[in-house]
């Protein structure tokens, strides 16, 4: 079973679901004029927030006119995985298939998959400011829509769709790194903790359609008689439906038939 190749990137499109949710977040602040106000988008990337913070002390690869190196602009936001853990509570009966939905008549196979796996996917966003205001502005934006958890849709595999997501805040820190003297530059990060309650899903298989089924409907008479219909009385109807197989019980059909038979005095 094992060494059979699938990938439906289940993880990577719970990690580009997260991220959206924070691809368009602005901040304003006031020009040198103090009177009108610029806004500007926060950039987001995958990463760790070391990375970045060392980029702000050594500085980037892009120079202006005057060959001067171009530190790293803030604010910026950054996000990654954390953990990746097993969620028993949320495990169904393994062997339980899941049906694909939406084939046609003209499939000559209709897929179909094993239950889900629940995974709890930990996420930290990361937010570098320069100034408290814009920090205070960015995590206002975020926390209002997480009481505790926000919900995302995706679609994971062919036969799994519109599956939701639920992501859970919970935690927010702040750190902020200021060292040496009063013309070092100083840096303020939040940090706010996430978990998405996720899955990951196995191979999936294909079976045939049921295209026909073949039903006998037939009144009763004096050919079908015997103790098969002892006890009954008035009209009785009998529903015969079956495959190929051995004589049934009722005289004069040929078949395996399964008959049911009602009362209608």
């Amino acid at each position: 079973m094992l060494g059979t190749y699938f990938y439906h990137q289940n993880i990577r499109k719970t990690i580009i679901a997260f991220g959206n949710l924070f691809n368009n977040i602005t901040v304003k602040s006031k020009d040198a004029d103090g009177d009108t106000f610029s806004q500007i988008r926060v950039p987001l990337s995958y990463g760790p927030t070391q990375k970045f913070l060392a980029r702000l002390e050594q500085g980037g690869s892009i120079t202006n006119e005057d060959g001067e190196i171009v530190q790293m602009t803030l604010p910026r936001m950054s996000f990654e995985i954390t953990s990746i853990n097993y969620d028993e509570t949320r495990k169904r009966q393994t062997i339980l298939k899941t049906p694909q939905r939406n084939y046609t008549a003209d499939d000559a196979k209709k897929k179909y998959s094993f239950s889900e796996v629940p995974y709890d996917i930990g996420f930290d966003l990361h937010i570098m400011v320069k100034h408290m205001d814009d920090g205070l502005q960015i995590i206002e934006q975020i926390l209002p829509y997480f009481t505790p958890e926000f919900t995302v849709t995706i679609n994971p595999t062919d036969v799994h769709k519109k599956v939701d997501i639920p992501i859970q805040l919970t935690d927010v820190s702040q750190d902020e790194e200021y060292e040496g003297d009063f013309e070092n530059r100083r840096s303020i990060t939040f940090t706010l903790s996430f978990t998405a309650k996720s899955y990951v899903y196995g191979r999936i298989y294909e079976t045939g359609i049921i295209k026909r089924i073949f039903a006998t409907l037939f009144e009763i008479n004096e050919a079908v008689t015997g103790a098969f219909l002892e006890g009954l009385t008035g009209g009785v109807n009998i529903v015969a439906s079956g495959v190929c197989g051995a004589t049934g019980g009722v005289a004069g059909l040929t078949g395996g038939f399964v008959a049911s038979m009602v009362d209608v005095s």
